[in-house]
């Protein structure tokens, strides 16, 4: 079984290059953020026709999140039991469905912006949310995953340059302690480094030839349970769907499972 995590930046933007990827990937289970659009507008009927079914949280034109499987979708969950919202407004940035043998949340994590910011301090509670909400899942039998853009990377060897982040958010030991706080919750990281490339990153930024110059970051994660974890049989970051007219600013990350 192949599942991914992709931030489109955009599914209408992108539309084509993720049919044309599902198609050559052979992806069954795609987790995805940053969809850019409201459910109604969410292309149902052409990932219908490649055999997916859709689970969408999703409201306009910033966020959202969806899972799209050939292997099943029962049990959605959509958005966070206790998410803290920001601003007054509970935005979509988590979705979980049931796919044959596997459980998924697709998660977009608040970027935080800027360290003294609110929304800072939004990013931090909301990884106490998500937490609280994965808690009845992770130490099951059945394979579980929280995959998604994390907006933070894990070490200083997951940036390009950390001297180039000081007193950035995406870093800072406030994010990171979020993170170890998951793991230790009964999660693992599922994908190894190094893998076909020293810094296996999964982001570029557009700007300055971000790409080109593999000024990149790590932030788009998989972590599994036990029984997710002892299944994986490969992980790799797919690169080279980054490259070219149109792509996302984002590389889809992909795991294939044993069950």
């Amino acid at each position: 079984m192949r599942i991914a995590t992709w931030n489109v930046n955009s599914i209408t933007a992108r539309l084509p290059r993720l049919l044309a990827w599902l198609e050559s990937s052979g992806t069954d289970v795609l987790c995805l953020q940053e969809a850019k659009t409201t459910a109604e507008q969410f292309p149902t009927e052409e990932l219908s026709a490649l055999g997916y079914e859709s689970a969408v949280h999703a409201t306009g034109r910033w966020n959202g999140v969806a899972v799209i499987s050939r292997a099943g979708l029962e049990d959605v969950v959509k958005g966070l039991p206790g998410d803290p919202g920001y601003d007054g407004v509970q935005e979509p940035r988590a979705i979980a469905a049931t796919c044959g043998p596997i459980r998924v949340w697709s998660v977009y994590v608040p970027n935080g912006r800027e360290v003294d910011h609110p929304h800072f301090a939004y990013k931090l509670q909301w990884f106490e949310a998500l937490k609280a909400a994965i808690a009845g899942d992770v130490g099951g039998s059945r394979p579980f995953a929280v995959l998604g853009d994390y907006n933070v990377a894990p070490t200083d060897d997951d940036v390009y340059d950390i001297s180039a982040f000081e007193g950035s958010t995406h870093v800072t030991p406030a994010e990171r302690a979020a993170l170890t706080e998951l793991r230790e919750a009964g999660l693992s990281d599922v994908v190894p480094r190094p893998l076909k490339y020293d810094h296996p990153y999964t982001y570029w930024d557009y700007r300055q030839l971000g790409f080109p110059k593999n000024r990149g970051m790590r932030i788009d994660l998989v972590y599994g349970n036990e029984p997710f974890a002892k299944a994986v049989t490969d992980a790799y970051v797919d690169r080279e769907e980054r490259k070219g007219k149109g792509a996302s600013d984002h590389a889809p990350v992909v795991v294939d499972l044993d069950v």
